[in-house]
């Protein structure tokens, strides 16, 4: 078996995640994990990203799973608090998962220059400094501001990138673990299936 080739979109592998078969598997074996894969139906490889990604504290403490499941089961709508985040969380039904989003956030949303938002993801990095992030938020709310953008959704926004300034986790690091947790759910899915040939 060559792990650099696995096929990428083995149906016995996503079942097996999909029924948190998991025990043993990289990053998702946890129990928080357990209880939300059933719900959650990986079906593809970027799916199994986000299953990575959303049982972190950053989701939790920002509220994102259960508004996640509830839009991925189609039992919620997926909106946006202002029309210029669709573009950057689309992908992930209008719920903010990743540092990478909330760095296009900051610099779509605040007017944030590139320097200004590698300033926020140093805040959200190693160091998590409070002082930082608060100084941050500042800055966050007056390029809000002059954008036109208060309230509510001001305070969605700040809410979201605050709270994953504790525990950020970036998109790649995410794809680079959802790889490791594919194939090491891959191999005993394999096995399973090459002992039920063999026994036939």
């Amino acid at each position: 078996m060559d792990l650099a080739h696995l096929p990428p979109d083995d149906p016995a592998t996503y079942g097996m995640i999909g029924r948190a078969d998991t025990v043993g598997v990289f990053q998702i074996e946890s129990r928080a994990q357990m209880a939300t894969l059933p719900r959650l139906k990986p079906r593809c490889f970027y799916d199994l990203v986000v299953a990575v990604a959303i049982i972190r504290p950053g989701p939790i403490v920002g509220r994102a799973v259960h508004p996640y499941l509830e839009r991925r089961a189609g039992r919620a709508p997926i909106v946006y608090s202002h029309p210029a985040l669709k573009p950057i969380l689309e992908r992930t039904l209008g719920v903010p998962l990743f540092q990478e989003q909330l760095l296009r956030i900051a610099m779509t949303l605040a007017s944030f220059s590139a320097g200004a938002a590698e300033e926020l993801r140093r805040a959200m990095g190693f160091k998590r400094s409070v002082v930082r992030m608060a100084q941050l938020e500042q800055r966050l709310r007056q390029g809000l501001a002059q954008n036109g953008i208060g309230g509510s959704v001001a305070d969605k926004v700040i809410q979201s990138i605050t709270a994953f300034a504790l525990y950020g986790f970036p998109e790649s690091h995410a794809a680079s673990f959802a790889l490791l947790a594919y194939a090491s759910a891959f191999i005993p899915a394999a096995t399973i299936r090459q002992r039920t040939w063999q026994l036939c």
